[in-house]
């Protein structure tokens, strides 16, 4: 099976949250045909009338040439390219629809940062459940610190593209390169995909220690611990360690548990300040997708009979009614180890 992509490809972008819109823009600005698949009637309505998705990525016009539908059978017609950027709690559901219209094996790149609640499952995993087998080896991931605003602003930006087969993800990354956006190959899609999940509930953490204001001293060891607490599963679930040194770990991981734009740390910041999150989420249109992976990741580390205080804590804090206060004095007075054990 050849790996090649003709020079125009058809590309179709299913999902049109901030992070699917912003995909779909980058390539539609390429030059590239580009269909833009959405689930809400108004965000087709609002991009076809204002070339603008005024309800996940507002203030940010679109090129006339980007297509959007509703209908799940024009977005993937022909198409030679798809790229997957659908909330994981729908990516089930969604994915059984695209099982029965892909009759050929295409490319597929899943976009999604988080992990199946009830099955503890990667995206990737869920799509080999779903999908034709013909499909299995063409799945990729994509994932790194990368703000769906400033991407669309042109502002640097690097990611990491990860797959089976080297010659595959090698002809992708060319396709999303500009002076602006960088990929990098690799070949160790757990680590990708787990790096990309788990940094959402840290950055769940981290918000959540801003909101206390309990300095950057807090915030830095949270981090760190954090990320030691994401090669820890990781190792556990095949990943390879050194993958979360790299974009989709502590890149993805520092910029969410750091940034303003992050819906994730904005989510922690008012939780430590008292909010419920009930409340909390009732403001919010766009998914902050650390709520249902903290639970994922907790019944994935489970499982593993993987050590996770910090996911413990924020699961806690969510779904438990801890004080966040609380939550972080249990986390300090925890017994004194070495820093490398376990």
């Amino acid at each position: 099976m050849t790996t090649d992509l003709p020079t125009a490809p058809k590309i179709s972008v299913i999902g049109a949250g901030a992070w699917g819109t912003s995909l779909a823009r980058h390539l539609a600005n390429k030059g590239f045909p580009v269909r833009l698949w959405a689930f809400e009637p108004e965000v087709v309505e609002a991009i076809q009338r204002k070339h603008e998705n005024t309800v996940f990525l507002p203030g940010v016009p679109l090129p006339a040439s980007l297509m959007v539908t509703g209908s799940m059978e024009e977005a993937v017609d022909r198409l030679d390219l798809l790229i997957f950027a659908v909330p994981s709690h729908a990516a089930r559901s969604v994915l059984r629809q695209l099982g029965t219209l892909l009759p050929y094996a295409v490319p597929i790149i899943s976009a999604t940062k988080g992990i199946e609640e009830d099955t503890f499952k990667l995206i990737s995993q869920v799509m080999q459940d779903v999908l034709p087998s013909y499909l299995h080896r063409t799945i990729l991931v994509l994932s790194g610190p990368s703000f769906a605003t400033e991407v669309c602003q042109d502002q640097p930006t690097a990611v990491v593209l990860a797959g089976q087969e080297t010659s595959r993800v090698r002809s992708l990354q060319g396709l999303f390169m500009t002076p602006h956006f960088r990929v990098y190959a690799g070949s160790d899609m757990t680590g990708v995909q787990l790096g990309g999940a788990l940094k959402n509930v840290m950055a769940l953490a981290a918000g959540a220690v801003d909101g206390l204001k309990l300095g950057h001293n807090a915030r830095a060891a949270l981090i760190t611990r954090g990320l030691t607490e994401m090669i820890r599963l990781g190792v556990a679930c095949g990943a390879d360690p050194k993958t979360f040194y790299g974009l989709s770990g502590v890149g993805d991981l520092v910029l969410t548990c750091t940034g303003p734009l992050s819906r994730n740390h904005t989510v922690g910041v008012r939780l430590g300040r008292g909010e419920r999150l009930a409340d909390i989420l009732k403001d919010s249109h766009a998914v902050a997708e650390g709520v249902r992976t903290s639970k994922a990741t907790a019944g994935l580390a489970h499982r593993c009979k993987v050590d996770m205080p910090i996911v413990q804590a924020v699961c806690a804090v969510l779904f438990e009614d801890k004080s966040p206060r609380l939550a972080v004095s249990e986390l300090m007075e925890r017994a004194a180890k070495e820093e490398a054990e376990g």
